[in-house]
């Protein structure tokens, strides 16, 4: 029976190398499938890993409407077993719901990828969806570390190197410091101490310190 899937993680968990892994195994299988993505940091009609994995792609806009798309490509006679979609945060409640009848309806296997939260630690639209819609969601398994050495749960955006926690949703930036708009993993501790690796450096090398005086 198919499933529409949520592979969940933060930034840095291999969310796009379990994905090509994932469409490598179901074509070798031979079935059929379509890879689809938004706004990868290699560019358009790309999925990379960060680990220098690259896999053509078809780009997902606002305008694109998966049930459409899977019956145009039926109808020309390809084999549409799965769908792979990464950066599936970025997708619209409407596309998530396209993705939800096209397991229903059609039978197509629906492996979505995608960061949970966003730098404000609200849910994307697309993740709450899938949340509410999905058969399972599975958070993955490979930690992201905090520069602190726990593991990450949150995506911190920065601006020049300064952490902030107000803007638009959705901007493109990389985990490069030295990038105009940047992201980097954290712990809630130092999410909400808006303590990022720099800013840490910046600070005493000695450990923090209680938030009160020690009594004898």
């Amino acid at each position: 029976m198919a499933e529409l899937v949520f592979f969940s993680g933060t930034m840095d968990c291999g969310k796009s190398t379990l994905a090509l892994q994932l469409d490598h195994n179901h074509a070798a299988r031979g079935r059929g499938g379509v890879v689809f993505t938004r706004n990868d940091r290699a560019g358009v009609d790309v999925l990379s890993s960060r680990l220098g994995l690259r896999h053509p792609a078809s780009e997902v806009t606002d305008t694109t409407d998966f049930w459409d798309d899977v019956v145009q490509r039926r109808t020309r006679g390809e084999r549409v077993d799965y769908l792979v979609c990464d950066e599936a945060q970025f997708y619209t409640t409407t596309q998530v719901e396209q993705l939800a009848a096209l397991v229903d309806e059609m039978g197509v296997d629906v492996f979505a990828f995608g960061i949970t939260a966003d730098f404000r630690t609200r849910l994307f639209p697309g993740s709450a969806r899938l949340i509410e819609l999905a058969d399972r969601v599975e958070v993955l398994q490979v930690m992201s570390l905090c520069w602190c050495g726990a593991r990450a749960t949150h995506n911190a955006r920065t601006v020049r190197g300064i952490m902030v926690v107000e803007g638009e949703q959705v901007v493109v930036g990389d985990t490069d410091a030295a990038a105009e708009v940047g992201y980097e993993v954290l712990c809630r501790r130092h999410h909400m101490r808006r303590m990022t690796v720099a800013a840490a450096r910046a600070t005493s090398s000695a450990p923090d310190t209680l938030p009160f005086p020690l009594e004898d």
